[in-house]
């Protein structure tokens, strides 16, 4: 049985499915992550994708971005409180039943202790799913930050990434060759058979293109074109990729044809040329500027005739 098949036995088989976003994620892996959501959601399966990471500001544009969440809850599991600790400061942690309400009570060793009530939390420890899809998890370990990774042994791991990925997990679909994630995803579920929507085509176009940076990269693959193609005709448009500096390193490029360097430019070649031509020796056929005291003198004019 080929890895195809052999995932949708496993999607057909599972409840809940969580979906892993690497803890260094890029446009390509959550726009994947999305997708793949987006694709389960719409076939009635009930899915939650969570990333360590806050959203950057690259995937607001993402459909479904609004729906990752920091960790997983799922139905099962243990309820956890959770308040700060200083060594000593406990004597003991004991519970009351009141009217149908558990208390539990915290004992300090002193007079009080050092949290007050608005400093208390509570959480799920979240359970163990039946499904853990992952899109660029370089490595296993990542998931400790969600799950005990002991207790994912009876859990099917699928794999979904591109180079320099340790390859861990029951279904692996990782390719060295691969320019992007988005790609792999993008065939992974027409080989499923889940359709494309404008929503989830749009999603994976962007990853596409961002991985690619707008199919400039010469490593962009034949797969990478190819899905491109069927994404376009499901609905998603091309998006011109935008380059953005963050505040305080802006870096022009030098420009040569700058008319305030060129008029600059100018102003010093005619300088330098009135310089040449007041050293420059006069010509004979040249007035002198300053001729003799004698010629400036007054002239008595004699004429010829007797008066």
């Amino acid at each position: 049985m080929d890895n195809v098949n052999k995932f949708r036995e496993i999607l057909d088989k599972s409840g809940e499915v969580v979906i892993v976003v690497g803890q260094n994620y890029s446009m390509d892996e959550m726009a994947s992550a999305l997708s793949f959501h987006l694709a389960l959601r719409s076939s009635g399966k009930t899915s939650t994708v969570i990333s360590s990471k806050e959203p950057l500001v690259e995937v607001s544009n993402l459909v479904g971005i609004d729906k990752v969440k920091k960790s997983y809850e799922g139905s099962g599991g243990d309820l956890i409180v959770q308040f700060p600790y200083e060594e000593g400061e406990i004597e003991k942690i004991s519970y009351t039943l009141e009217e149908g309400s558990l208390n539990i009570v915290v004992k300090p060793s002193g007079d009080s202790l050092s949290f007050g009530e608005n400093e208390v939390r509570f959480k799920k420890s979240g359970g163990t799913p039946t499904l853990v899809i992952t899109f660029g998890v370089k490595r296993l370990s990542e998931l400790q930050t969600f799950f005990d990774v002991e207790s994912l042994k009876e859990t099917s791991i699928v794999n979904i990434d591109k180079d320099g990925n340790e390859k861990f997990g029951e279904l692996v679909f990782v390719s060295d060759n691969s320019s992007s994630v988005s790609e792999q995803t993008a065939s992974i579920l027409s080989s499923l058979g889940y359709p494309f929507d404008t929503d989830i085509a749009q999603n994976l176009l962007s990853g596409i293109v961002s991985s690619t940076n707008n199919f400039q990269n010469p490593r962009t693959s034949s797969l990478a074109f190819e899905m491109a193609g069927v994404l376009i005709r499901n609905g998603a448009k091309r998006i011109a990729r935008l380059e953005t500096r963050p505040q305080g390193q802006f870096n022009p490029q030098k420009r040569t044809n700058f008319p305030e360097q060129n008029y600059r430019r100018d102003q010093r070649q005619d300088h330098r040329n009135d310089q040449r031509q007041e050293n420059r020796p006069r010509e004979d056929n040249q007035p002198d500027k300053n001729p003799p005291e004698e010629w400036l003198a007054p002239k008595i004019y004699k004429g010829s005739t007797s008066v």
